[in-house]
This record gives structure tokens, C-alpha cells and sequence, in this order.
């Protein structure tokens, strides 16, 4: 069982079992961890420092100056980019998604297994989102104001008011999953999990996929230039399911390779109380929206005069 279906159960006999004592502090201290993380984030060393370089060692060349010439070139460029933003401020919460996926096994092969298929499903609704993001985008191009140069205000681009709204929309649904977890809200997926098992997983991967839409990541604008110029929508679809997929694909072997070493160890520790598994996906998915919201709807404001956030100087 994973452990936001665990915490996300509502049988009178264990209602008491799996809420974790000193909710209050644990929400405290979740949002405190976030809003530490959005104040100490540099975007200029996640996404110059680390992802240019390694798209311009993956690619052999430039990734920002060269053009992307042909089909071919823009679907290597669109998983390679996406493996260069793994550690952007957009995808950073994506690692929140890792705890519900742990589980349980006998053997290597059992634990590979079921480590696999829960990614699967994960998988499944990051394609789906970011698939029909990609079709609608190369349809629409410059309409969308992923794509626009105009500026609002005081200078803030209409790009990043875009990806405000959209990553602000993300960040609230994990905080409210993470309060789901601790039982202080109302559980959304609750009824729908009863009749589809594995929906909480699918939801989760569709938020992952909705980074795309709000995505200001340079590498991925490039992209999203390139895949809008061939107004092709299956074009656009394959090179956006792409850039997710490169996304994640870290994530994805890290987990798999310590849920093998682990021996299984940290999903018995987990499961071996209910309260202790919804109060690792709580605090998941709380520092990871906190971290979200603040970064763009708090943060990302300030540099242009909207208010002030406090921020590190490097």
C-alpha cells in the first residue's frame, strides 16, 4: 500500500491510527521548510550552471545558441533539455511525488516490480497533460502566452505571469493533498480512489505534467518555439511527452535503485505504523507546495516590485 492510499483511508476502525500527533506544528513546520527552500533557491545556478551544461554536454554543442535543425533534432533535443530541467525550480517539486510510491518486497525482482508499476502510473498522467499541452501549443503558438514577449506592470513578462498562475494552481493542490494526508481537509480523490485504485498516482503525474504549462525553463522555450513553428499537433504532443519523460527520468532510476538497495527495508519502516506514513507523504507534499507557491505567486512577484521576499545573495 502506498503511502498516500494509506493516508488517505477513511475506516472508522484505524480513522485514529493514521492521523499523526501535533498536526498543527507538522503543517508549521512543512511551510517553514518550503518557504526556507524558496528563499535559498538560485534559478541562475539550477538553470544556467546545471542545465545548460549538461544539455551542452549531452548535445555536443550549444544548446541555447545552436538552432534546432529537423524532426530528429528536436525530439533528442526535447528529452535532453527535459533531463537538463530536473532540478529546475519548476520541477523540483516533482520529487515530492516519490514517497507514495514506495512499496514492498520479498525479492529484488518483486520490489523492481512493484516500484515500477506505480511509476508507470505516474508516467501515465504526466503523458497524458503534457501530450495534449503539446498538440494544443504547436496548434496555437504564439497565442498562448507561454510564447508571448509582451510585459505587464513593471516589466514582468506575460510568460512568467503565466507560469504564477499555473505553478500557484499546482503548489495549493499538493498543500491540499498533504493536509488530506494529515485528515485536516477533506480527502478529493477519496471517492474516485474506491472505484480506480491507482487514480491517486495518475492525478499526481498529471500535475507533474502540468509543469509544462506554466514551464519558464529557457531550454524548454526554445523547444516549445521550435515545436509551435511546425504547427504539426502530433509533433508538438511527442516532443512535450518527450521533454517530461526527461524530466523525471532521474527521479525515476534514483528511486529504483534505493528501493532495490534498501532491500525493502524503508517501505517495511514505513508501513509498520499508518500515522507514520501519512506523515511522510504529508510533509511531501506540504514542503513541496509551500515551496511551489512561494516561489512563484510570493517570490517571483518581488523581483519585479510586487511586494518582497527575502532571498539568498548568490
Amino acid at each position: 500500500m502506498s503511502s498516500i492510499q494509506a493516508a488517505g483511508s477513511h475506516r472508522p476502525s484505524d480513522s485514529t491510527a493514521v492521523v499523526p500527533r501535533g498536526r498543527a506544528r507538522l503543517v508549521l513546520l512543512s511551510v517553514l521548510a518550503g518557504a526556507v527552500l524558496a528563499s535559498l533557491w538560485s534559478f541562475h545556478f539550477v538553470d544556467s550552471v546545471i542545465g545548460d551544461n549538461v544539455a551542452n554536454t549531452l548535445l555536443g554543442h550549444d544548446a541555447k545558441g545552436t538552432a534546432i535543425t529537423g524532426v530528429a533534432a528536436g525530439a533528442v533535443f526535447a528529452f535532453v533539455s527535459g533531463l537538463a530541467g530536473t532540478f529546475t525550480a519548476c520541477n523540483v517539486a516533482a520529487f515530492g511525488a516519490v514517497v507514495p510510491l514506495v512499496r514492498e518486497g520479498a525479492t529484488w525482482r518483486d520490489r523492481l516490480r512493484e516500484t515500477l508499476r506505480p511509476l508507470g502510473r505516474l508516467a501515465l498522467g504526466m503523458i497524458v497533460v503534457s501530450g495534449v499541452y503539446g498538440a494544443v501549443g504547436a496548434l496555437l503558438g504564439e497565442r498562448l502566452p507561454q510564447l508571448s514577449q509582451a510585459t505587464v506592470g513593471d516589466g514582468l513578462p506575460v510568460r512568467l505571469l503565466q507560469a504564477s498562475v499555473v505553478f500557484g494552481i499546482i503548489g495549493l493542490a499538493f498543500i491540499w493533498l498533504g493536509l488530506a494526508s494529515l485528515k485536516i481537509v477533506p480527502d478529493p480523490l477519496a471517492g474516485l480512489e474506491r472505484r480506480f485504485p491507482n487514480v491517486r498516482l495518475v492525478v499526481l503525474g498529471a500535475l507533474v505534467g502540468g509543469f509544462l504549462i506554466g514551464r519558464p525553463f529557457p531550454l524548454f522555450h526554445k523547444l516549445f518555439v521550435y515545436a509551435a513553428e511546425t504547427h504539426n499537433p502530433l509533433y508538438g504532443a511527442a516532443v512535450f511527452v518527450l521533454q517530461s519523460l526527461g524530466n523525471i527520468v532521474v527521479m525515476a532510476v534514483l528511486f529504483a535503485v534505493l528501493m532495490l538497495a534498501a532491500r525493502g527495508r524503508f517501505a517495511r519502516w514505513l508501513a509498520a505504523r499508518p500515522a507514520r506514513l501519512a506523515t511522510v507523504a504529508a510533509v511531501a507534499f506540504l514542503v513541496a507546495g509551500a515551496f511551489t507557491v512561494i516561489y512563484w505567486d510570493i517570490r517571483l512577484p518581488s523581483m519585479f516590485g510586487y511586494g518582497w521576499y527575502p532571498v539568498a545573495g548568490w
